[in-house]
C-alpha cells in the first residue's frame, strides 16, 4: 500500500520486569524496539507466547509504561504528558479490542458501545445514535437491544469492535481478537476488520497467533528474543 502520514511510532522501547523485592532484572522482554505505523495500515505482530507481543501493544496504547524509550501519537510524546492528559488523550486516540470482549453483562449491545462516548462527554442521544450506526456497520443492527448473554461469541466480539470505534480513534489495537472464537466466527471477525480497514481507512495493529489473519496484513512483524523484525 502507498504510505500516508505517520500515526504512531515508538523509539528504542525497553521493558524490564524485576524480581520481587530486589532491583535484579528477572525478564528483559523488549530490548530496544522501534516501529512506525502509518495511517490506514493493517499491521500484525506475531511471535511465541511470552515473547512480549501484548506488552508491546499495551505500551503503544499507553496502558503500560516502558522501562526506557518513547511512544509518539502523531507529534505527542505520550509518556511526557502530565496528570490526566494521557488517559484523556487515550480515550480519544486509541480503541482497544481484547481476546475476551469485556462487555458489561447488565447493559445492551447499544449501551456497551455508547459507554466510552458518554464517558468522553458525548450526550446520551448522540452516543446512542452513533452506536446504532456502528452496530449497523458491524452487521449487528438488529441486535442492538440484546445483552451479551443473548449474543454468540462472534457477535459479542463484533460489539467490542464497535465499542473500540465509538470515539473515532486514530488507531485500533487488538490483542488476539479472535483467539476465543471458533474458526467460522474467527473468519467472520477477520473479514470485518479488513472491511473496516478497506472501506473506512481505519488503522489496525493486531497481535495474533492466527496465520491466516497475519498473512492478509499490509505488514507483519515478529517479536523474538526481545527484538522486532519485519517479515
Amino acid at each position: 500500500m502507498e504510505r500516508s502520514a505517520s500515526i504512531l511510532r515508538c523509539v528504542s522501547l525497553h521493558k524490564k520486569f524485576f524480581s520481587p523485592g530486589s532491583k535484579a532484572v528477572a525478564l528483559h522482554v523488549l530490548q530496544g524496539i522501534s516501529l512506525e505505523i502509518y495511517s490506514g495500515e493493517f499491521v500484525s505482530v506475531v511471535g511465541a507466547s511470552g515473547a512480549g507481543k501484548s506488552t508491546l501493544l499495551h505500551i503503544l496504547g499507553g496502558l503500560d509504561r516502558p522501562s526506557q524509550g518513547k511512544v509518539f501519537w502523531g507529534d505527542k510524546d505520550i509518556f511526557a504528558l502530565d496528570g490526566d492528559e494521557l488517559p484523556r488523550l487515550r480515550a480519544k486516540e486509541v480503541g482497544f479490542v481484547f481476546q475476551f470482549h469485556h462487555l458489561l453483562p447488565e447493559f445492551t449491545a447499544l449501551e456497551n458501545v455508547a459507554l466510552p462516548a458518554m464517558i468522553a462527554g458525548e450526550s446520551l442521544s448522540a452516543a446512542h445514535s452513533h452506536s446504532k450506526e456502528l452496530l449497523i456497520k458491524v452487521d449487528l443492527g438488529g441486535r442492538a437491544e440484546h445483552k451479551p448473554s443473548e449474543l454468540s461469541g462472534g457477535e459479542q466480539q463484533r460489539v467490542a469492535v464497535a465499542r473500540a470505534l465509538i470515539n473515532n480513534p486514530a488507531v485500533v489495537l487488538a490483542d488476539e481478537p479472535s483467539g476465543n472464537l471458533d474458526s467460522a466466527s474467527a473468519r467472520e471477525l477477520h473479514d470485518l476488520l479488513f472491511q473496516l480497514n478497506r472501506n473506512y481507512g481505519q488503522t489496525f495493529i493486531i497481535v495474533t497467533h492466527n496465520e491466516k489473519l497475519s498473512e492478509r496484513s499490509h505488514r507483519i512483524f515478529r517479536i523474538s528474543d526481545g527484538n522486532l523484525k519485519q517479515l
